[in-house]
């Protein structure tokens, strides 16, 4: 499996890492100050992006708790709309999420479940569906069947973090199906955060799924209903039901033979029809009670995987976000550091980052070199020329970092 760009280490442990990566000439104080100051910046401009997306979050929030002081058109939520979708794409980019493809989705609704429920969704339902994960890893997990006698080891991949973006149709879409929706405001948009997801249970993400019996529940049920149906009516009602077939017998002609119907007659069809009807009452609960539990598993899982719900989410993707641009800038400054004078290029930058996660931490990912040198060279803490980048000297990266913030105001 090819490696994530995300970098599964906190942002002070990759300071330290750095720290150690230096000459061991080199001043501790000054490189934890420079990393101070660059975590700094960047804390800075995500605080900015979190207003901006709040900003165009507001007028179709599904659960804002503040008033509006302007009426807004319909024309000005789409364009709302569209600038957030734009930029809540680049915020989950910049938190190394990748987006699942339309393959992987329907290879996920395809699959079996881990946790044995079938789960049916309405595509109709939404407007715009897109999905996006981070941290993909195989595990293994023991299914437990036939009460628990039997077992098996099951192979699957794990999402650790899943962002869903949601946009419902409108309340006329809703209307003509005279559907009511249940738990959300048609043409709103929802956003959720969830973790540790199985790749084959991304379906219990959705809103709207509904549970659905399995074939072999409906096997183990149905059977159990007939068996049971069949034994109460031959030692309850056989008689009852002779005697009924007899009386219908002789009302439509079929045979002369009249049929003497008496108290005791009745006494006993109506005590069998009771037991019938109890029966089937009886079997009806129990067809309840296989679906409350499956419900319940759905919702134990959805209850310890969310992490986060609409706008809340934005502050969780922000912070994400800005760890993985602090991480990514100061890994890149650090190894270019290292590389003095003469320097690396893009590919040699990227091939020893890696090299040295695998080899030092047994890591395996995707380094994202190029918006990593992409924001060195905006911030002025790098040089190119003839396909190399050169790290500026530390001392001078500071007072640059320092320089931006006397600037600032």
């Amino acid at each position: 499996m090819s490696g994530d760009r995300f970098i599964p280490f906190r942002k002070k442990d990759i300071i330290g890492m750095c720290a150690d990566v230096l000459p061991a000439d080199t001043n501790k104080e000054e490189i934890v100050s420079f990393c101070a100051l660059l975590v700094n910046r960047i804390h800075y401009e995500y605080h900015q992006q979190l207003e901006s997306l709040k900003d165009n979050y507001a007028a179709f929030d599904p659960q804002r708790d503040t008033r509006t002081m302007f009426n807004v058109s319909d024309a000005q939520q789409a364009q709302s709309k569209n600038r957030f979708a734009k930029e809540f794409a680049a915020l989950l980019d910049a938190a190394n999420f990748e987006k699942v493809t339309d393959q992987d989705l329907q290879h996920a609704l395809s699959e079996e479940s881990l946790f044995k429920v079938r789960l049916e969704v309405t595509f109709d339902d939404f407007e715009e569906v897109v999905f996006y994960r981070r941290g993909e890893s195989q595990k293994t997990e023991t299914i437990r069947s036939l009460w628990g006698l039997r077992k098996k080891l099951v192979n699957f991949t794990n999402y650790d973090r899943v962002a869903i973006y949601i946009t419902f149709k409108d309340e006329a879409y809703f209307s003509k199906k005279r559907k009511a929706p249940l738990g959300f405001t048609p043409g709103s948009t929802i956003i959720k955060l969830f973790q540790n997801v199985p790749k084959a249970d991304l379906e219990m993400l959705f809103p709207n799924s509904e549970v659905r019996m399995r074939p072999i529940d409906k096997v183990v049920i149905g059977g159990s209903a007939v068996i049971g149906g069949v034994v109460v009516l031959v030692t309850k009602l056989g008689a009852s039901i002779v005697l009924l077939a007899s009386l219908l017998a002789f009302w439509f002609g079929w045979h002369d033979q009249e049929v003497e119907v008496t108290k005791k007659h009745l006494i006993t069809f109506g005590i069998g029809m009771a037991v019938f009807g109890s029966f089937v009452f009886k079997e009806w609960t129990k067809f309840k009670n296989r679906k409350i539990r499956f419900m319940k598993a759905l919702s134990d899982n959805l209850y310890f995987k969310n992490l986060d719900n609409n706008a809340g989410v934005f502050h969780t993707l922000v912070d994400a976000a800005e760890e993985e641009d602090c991480k990514e800038a100061l890994l890149a400054y650090t190894f270019l550091l290292n590389s003095g004078e003469q320097g690396a290029t893009e590919v040699q930058l990227d091939r020893d980052i890696e090299q040295w996660f695998a080899q030092q931490y047994d890591c395996n990912l995707d380094f994202d070199v190029t918006d990593a040198l992409r924001k060195l060279l905006n911030m002025d803490l790098v040089t190119f020329s003839e396909a190399r980048y050169t790290a500026k000297p530390l001392d001078e990266g500071m007072r640059i970092l320092d320089e931006h913030w006397d600037n600032l105001y």
